[in-house]
């Protein structure tokens, strides 16, 4: 057997390819356009090729709903940032994903303690129409905003929907960010209402959100209403100067007018997502309504296999782009099953247990949870009937060839695994999964259809089993429309033109394999480069997996005798010591997975990690600690206090 055999994982049944959508639609599209696709390779290009036929057959086969069609899918298709999506089109997101009625159910929520709720579509469909009327008794417009301080709870999704039916533009953090790191992005748009919880429920603790909710409504002036969700009932009554109101107080129960769902162009701003913050001010990017509807449906339709069917689940906050892209799944009829709290309460297998119980179908989570697992010795395979199973996502990092290997061996064999990856940029993935393809170990299965995605060198030359920064060469929905508080685009064009003129570039570092699949090897912006050779951070995590020693780590390069050098940074097991034989091993294999250009020349014990709101290792920020640099918005990680750990540290300094 061949060693690129050896990593085949899984492969699709010819039953399983015929009955996907996916082949659905490429047999739909081969009749009409009497074309013929050998695969899926060639299907994908032909989806770049011919943008107009392709987008215009997406919105046919989801069956978008709109009230006035378009008159040209795609304007000025050489201008890149500036092409226009599907003028003349009228529609709402809100109205797509509320398109049934029925007494199926469309939600079942999850708390860690076990409490348990459901809303059937038709409930779903009246707690909106009583939100969005009690929207516009307050005075929201088209186009005003509304933020949501609030757990992944279904207020989240009735509010959002009620926001949006009007056409106000909704935007969302997790209750677990710090007061100044919701003002730096709040504080931004100037929202007319704020919607927040009371508290929330982590790894079996309670903790207050209140002193929080009260300082956002002091110190952001625009704030003219406060609605609380009671998630730990600490609002009994109306406590907040700005006149609180309890969520239920607030929907307009009796004579409730009709939901009226504003019809409105293709490009009518919808989210506020924000940049991680970690290096500056958040920036406040923009996602339209149709871009997002119609890629989300592509994806969810057409890379996922999504039906009415399916139960899918994926763990995240409101303050991830997963949660908009979670919800999304509305529009396909499936069944959302949300959750929050702390994956590993009350104990590691918590989500697989979830799963089994709601009977999942599609299990969306982060690589790190995957690999925490493992090293956790949690098998579900042993533990969990999984038989309603058929797909795992992963997304937030890379997931590695070992995770891939723990899947198929300790979660399920035969299922399939999708790593997907894209970003808040463009709240949807450039590369994904793909239900007609097989997994090979340590790669994401395909691009995306639509998609003109490449790996460029630093030339801008086109190569393939070669690093390179990821590119996307022509215009695709759901880039953002702009970015909030924007002059004339600058921010907007620094962020993804800059490096390639009418290119997107999207700052991941990455390579396209033999099978056509794609290997991120992390960010760009975390690119070492000892000695000038470059070198992904994502290459040495890689290889720190197999050590069970150790829990956590990063890596950074610091500037030392006019070159740089390799720290790295880890956080040891319970017990375990930092010895000199520990670091041999850890640099032994290191240089005899990767090259001795990867190998540490510090490798230093800490008590933790930065991380972002989303889970993300703060690689910049440790990098300028170690540099003397300010750290700026401390607030956007969820462990501000680990920053101290790295500041003067004496081995940095011989």
């Amino acid at each position: 057997m061949s060693e690129e055999s050896d990593k085949l994982l899984w492969k699709p049944t010819q039953e399983q390819i015929m009955s996907s959508n996916l082949q659905q639609f490429m047999n739909s599209i081969s009749k009409i356009y009497s074309v013929s696709f050998s695969d899926y390779h060639e299907f994908q290009k032909w989806s770049v090729d011919n943008p107009e036929n392709f987008w215009s057959a997406v919105w046919t086969y989801t069956g978008i709903k709109s009230s006035v069609y378009f008159n040209q899918v795609l304007v000025s298709r050489d201008e890149f940032p500036g092409a226009q999506w599907f003028s003349g089109a009228r529609l709402n997101y809100a109205e797509n994903l509320l398109r049934t009625s029925s007494d199926k159910i469309a939600v079942i929520g999850r708390l860690e303690d076990g409490t348990r709720h459901t809303l059937t579509y038709q409930q779903l469909y009246l707690r909106v129409e009583q939100c969005a009327a009690a929207m516009r008794g307050i005075g929201v417009t088209s186009g005003d905003r509304i933020v949501g301080f609030l757990p992944n709870v279904s207020e989240s999704i009735i509010s959002m929907l009620a926001a949006s039916s009007i056409g106000a533009i909704w935007s969302s953090c997790s209750p677990d960010f710090g007061i100044n790191g919701v003002i730096d992005r709040f504080g931004q748009i100037q929202p007319k209402l704020l919607i927040a919880c009371d508290g929330y429920l982590y790894n079996g603790k309670t903790i207050d959100s209140s002193r929080i909710v009260e300082a956002l409504c002091k110190q952001i002036k625009s704030i003219q209403c406060l609605v609380i969700v009671p998630v730990i009932d600490k609002f009994k009554t109306t406590t907040s100067e700005r006149g609180g109101i309890l969520f239920e107080n607030f929907l307009i129960k009796e004579n409730t007018p009709k939901l009226v769902f504003e019809q409105l162009p293709f490009d009518h701003p919808l989210f506020i997502m924000y940049s991680s913050g970690t290096t500056g001010a958040p920036k406040c990017i923009v996602h339209g309504a149709g871009g997002t509807l119609i890629q989300h449906l592509k994806e969810h339709r057409l890379h996922v296999n999504l039906s009415s069917h399916d139960r899918m689940f994926f763990f995240t906050t409101c303050g991830w782009m997963m949660w908009n892209w979670l919800v999304s799944a509305l529009a396909s009829e499936a069944t959302l099953v949300l959750f929050d709290g702390s994956p590993f309460y009350p104990m590691p297998k918590s989500l697989f247990d979830l799963a089994e119980e709601e009977e999942v179908t599609v299990f969306g989570t982060s690589a790190k949870y995957l690999a925490s697992l493992e090293k956790q010795g949690v098998k579900p395979c042993e533990t969990n009937d999984l038989s309603e199973l058929r797909c795992i996502l992963s997304t937030g990092s890379p997931l590695s060839s070992r995770s891939f290997r723990y899947v198929y061996r300790d979660v399920k064999s035969e299922i399939s695994l999708a790593s997907i990856s894209g970003g808040t940029d463009i709240i949807s993935c450039f590369v994904l999964g793909n239900p007609c393809l097989p997994v090979w170990e340590g790669e994401i299965q395909c691009i995306g259809l639509g998609m003109a995605v490449e790996v460029w060198d630093e030339y801008g030359n086109s190569v393939r089993q070669k690093k390179g920064e990821l590119v996307c060469k022509k215009p695709f929905p759901s880039a953002p429309i702009y970015f909030w508080n924007d002059k004339h685009n600058e921010k907007y064009l620094a962020t993804y033109f800059g490096v390639f003129p009418g290119v997107w570039v999207q700052g991941d570092n990455a390579e396209i394999s033999s099978h056509s699949g794609i290997v991120i090897h992390g960010r760009t912006d975390s690119i070492l480069n000892p000695a000038g050779v470059r070198i992904g951070t994502a290459e040495i995590y890689r290889q720190l997996e197999t050590f069970n020693e150790l829990v956590d780590y990063v890596c950074v390069d610091q500037v030392w005798e006019d070159d740089v050098r390799v720290i790295l940074f880890v956080v040891l097991e319970n017990g375990v010591e930092m010895t000199d034989d520990l670091r041999s091993s850890i640099s032994s294999t290191i240089r005899e997975e990767t090259t001795p250009r990867h190998v540490p020349k510090k490798i230093i014990a800490v008590a933790d990690i930065p991380r972002t709101m989303n889970g993300k290792i703060a690689e910049l920020a440790v990098r300028k600690l170690l540099h003397n640099e300010p750290v700026i918005n401390v607030d956007a990680l969820a462990n501000p206090e680990s920053l101290d750990l790295f500041r003067n540290l004496t081995e940095l300094t011989k």
